[in-house]
């Protein structure tokens, strides 16, 4: 009965570490989270742990105030299909929000959100 559980208990970790290593987990973002930048970037680029399904995968810049201020022009890179970016325009100084909701290509899902400053 020992043995039954213990071998339970590893094909479960097994499951799990093999899921865990399917979703596509925020790797690196520019302008970093939490960072601060002299003048305004002209993109938000952010790169994931998994490619990425385009149709199903979206980013979203706000201000402070809540009003979306990227150019709706999100796009994964073709030549590496785990970043997505969007571009800016002329931001002025202050504090930004970037949402992000990604679909991997294995259909699995995960969002988040951070902060940058402009000028700060």
């Amino acid at each position: 009965m020992k043995s039954a559980r213990i071998a339970a208990a590893a094909l479960l970790l097994a499951l799990a570490a093999t899921n865990a290593g399917a979703h596509a987990f925020l790797d690196r973002a520019s302008p970093s989270v939490g960072g601060s930048v002299a003048s305004a970037p002209g993109e938000v680029r952010l790169r994931f742990t998994a490619e990425l399904e385009a149709a199903f995968s979206t980013i979203r810049v706000l201000d402070s105030g809540g009003r979306q201020v990227d150019k709706k022009d999100k796009q994964i890179d073709p030549s590496d299909r785990r970043v997505m970016r969007v571009s800016l325009p002329p931001l002025p100084n202050g504090t930004y929000r970037v949402f992000w909701r990604v679909l991997s290509v294995d259909t699995h899902a995960t969002e988040g959100d951070y902060t940058f400053e402009v000028g700060k």
